[in-house]
């Protein structure tokens, strides 16, 4: 039993002891559902691939969109987060407080003499005239009346100023000469022209290769054209567009067509680059296709430049997405019996049995350190999308590499996707990783080609064709 007297003082300190454990309990961060909901949202919902394999848009309405870059389907949305508005206090308004009204009369009468406008005095205020003065009134201004007409009669009989009379037919600084009308060409941002790709494109058709269908006027059309000739007889003038147009519709339609990108095409496969040394080219297992952009370049026998410039903005790499490509027909197909190579035209021409001309491509045959074989040589094999052994005790030596490799196969390889073997060991008609060199650069000795043109070459020659080399 407590003795008499110490009951209220234990009340006392109970009191104390709650309170401050009631205080100390205040002070506590807040857990549980709160601490729970800061760290889901902390977290994402959704862990995103790396290396583009997603792409990531939002809608109207700023949902997060989530898409498969290679498939183009959906695979999340995510709302967005609603944060809470935080008060900001409003701008000050310039001006009198509206709470004033001697500041306001103040300002009213500001603004009634900026306007030019006439007031009352203010009791304590002296009078004055806000009106603009008249012209008669301003003496820094010497005025005097003009004569009239019949007080200078030089006014009324001053004869007009010669005047030359304009041509019916005006040429001004921005209008062609007559002369130059027939050979205006619409050119985009690279110099390249609508009229010339239509040009390359019908040449491509008739089976006389241009090259890199690129919009631009250069050595390899010049080298079809004569090729064009040659096989029907009669020179195509290449700024009759009217003629050029007409040639297109027999021979397939417009020169240009839509073509819409599959998930196949985004999906490639591709190489992130191609290593110049041959030693690490063959550590690679395939020297493919960079970029969505280069395989279709190549399918189309376009420039990949020329390709970019007529899709200004477009993802090559979305699925879905359409974009213009020049259209240069099926290949060529037949017989061919003879090759020519001609190192000095830098063209190999195809004839059939009967000496008729079947194809010609722009080539690269040679160099002066490494100079193609003369004479006549046969077709020893065909290989298609073949490996390249580099041996550089038999050919050239490329960079340190001093002992024999095998290079994978590709379209990025050293010959492409073709060679077509030559009874001269080492010597050889094949592609190449870089279409838009050719006929401009030299090689090591082989015939290198388009690695389309040199596809179509292949489907037409056989075992045992013979190849003269011209100079």
């Amino acid at each position: 039993m407590p003795k008499p007297g110490t009951i209220p003082l234990l009340a006392a300190l109970a009191l104390v002891v709650l309170a401050r454990a009631s205080a100390a309990v205040a002070a506590m961060p807040v857990t549980g559902f709160a601490e729970e909901e800061a760290r889901s949202t902390a977290v994402p919902a959704l862990r995103l691939a790396q290396g583009g394999d997603v792409e990531i848009f939002y809608d109207r309405a700023g949902n997060r969109v989530i898409v498969d870059a290679y498939t183009g389907e959906v695979i999340a949305i995510e709302r967005p987060r609603r944060l809470p508005l935080r008060e900001r206090p409003l701008p000050r308004r310039a001006g009198p407080s509206l709470n004033d009204p001697d500041a306001l009369e103040r300002y009213r009468r500001y603004r009634e003499r900026q306007l030019g406008r006439p007031l009352a005095p203010l009791p304590d205020e002296p009078a004055r005239d806000y009106r603009q003065p008249f012209p008669e009134e301003d003496d820094f201004i010497a005025r005097r009346r003009l004569p009239a007409i019949d007080e200078d009669g030089d006014l009324a009989r001053r004869e007009p100023l010669p005047r030359d009379r304009l041509s019916d037919d005006p040429v001004t600084g921005s209008t062609p000469r007559k002369d130059e009308g027939a050979t205006a060409r619409p050119r985009g941002p690279t110099g390249a022209s609508e009229n010339v790709a239509r040009l390359q494109v019908l040449l491509d058709r008739a089976g006389v290769s241009p090259g890199v269908i690129d919009g631009r006027m250069g050595s390899n059309v010049r080298k079809a054209l004569d090729a064009l000739a040659e096989m029907t007889g009669e020179r195509l003038n290449p700024d009759d567009t009217a003629l050029i147009e007409a040639a297109l519709a027999d021979t397939g339609g417009p020169a240009f067509s839509t073509y819409t990108i599959t998930a196949a095409d985004a999906a490639g496969p591709f190489v992130a680059s191609i290593p110049a040394d041959y030693g690490e080219k063959a550590r690679m297992e395939r020297l493919g296709f960079t970029s969505t952009v280069e395989m279709l370049a190549e399918r189309f026998h376009m420039d990949e430049t020329y390709l970019r410039v007529l899709n200004p903005g477009a993802d090559f790499s979305r699925p879905g997405t359409r974009i213009k490509v020049a259209d240069p027909g099926k290949p060529r197909a037949g017989a061919v019996t003879r090759i020519v190579a001609d190192k000095g035209r830098e063209q190999v021409r195809a004839y059939d049995a009967a000496g008729n001309l079947v194809a010609a491509y722009p080539a690269t045959i040679g160099s002066a350190d490494t100079p193609s074989p003369s004479g006549t040589v046969k077709v020893e094999r065909i290989a298609f999308d073949p490996e390249y052994t580099y041996n550089p005790k038999i050919n050239f030596k490329q960079g340190n590499n001093d002992r024999v490799l095998t290079i994978p196969p590709g379209p990025n390889g050293p010959v492409g996707t073709i060679w077509i073997a030559l009874s001269k060991p080492t010597y050889g008609i094949h592609g190449t990783p870089e279409p838009a060199r050719i006929g401009k650069t030299n090689s090591h000795g082989c015939v290198r080609l388009t690695n389309w043109d040199a596809h179509e070459l292949a489907k037409m020659v056989a075992k045992g064709v013979w190849v003269s080399f011209v100079e």
